[in-house]
């Protein structure tokens, strides 16, 4: 898939792979930003992305942030529609309750996924039955781990 991208700013890194069979594509921070425990900062990429017609872009946290520092997005995912050509912004929050966390230019703040995106048409009517036994329990209906019978 080609995926057409503009430099906003000149210091802006082109998203990338870190690794050959990595699904995600590394987002990386062109300013700089500081998130005392338990803050929240929006962060800009530098880049716009033109994602193709039938995909959507998810922006997702990468694991190293969250599992050494805390660190993770506000709204995970963060979704980007096909038609937006703005620049790609990430709401980090600092989940750490003791240490802030700074993030400087060029570093790896989040992800970008894309994923196919299908249209589609609602028509009202009954709905066919569900293909558990949850029915229309809803959330939460199948109770807690504590509530189920032992293995």
């Amino acid at each position: 898939m080609r995926v057409v991208f503009g430099r906003l700013s000149p210091e802006a890194l082109q998203p990338r792979k870190a690794h050959g069979g990595d699904a995600g594509y590394d987002l990386s921070a062109v300013e700089e930003a500081s998130l005392p425990p338990g803050g929240r900062a929006v962060v800009g990429t530098g880049i716009s992305v033109a994602v193709p017609e039938g995909y959507a872009g998810l922006v997702l946290p990468r694991s190293g942030l969250a599992a050494r520092h805390g660190v993770s997005l506000v709204n995970a995912p963060g979704l980007i529609d096909s038609g937006y050509r703005g620049e790609i912004r990430v709401p980090l929050v600092n989940h750490d309750r003791e240490t802030a966390f700074e993030v400087e230019p060029g570093m790896r703040i989040a992800q970008l996924l894309f994923v196919r995106a299908a249209e589609a048409v609602f028509v009202e009517d009954k709905l066919p039955p569900g293909k558990d036994e949850r029915g229309e329990g809803g959330f939460g209906s199948s109770g807690t781990s504590s509530d189920r019978e032992p293995r």
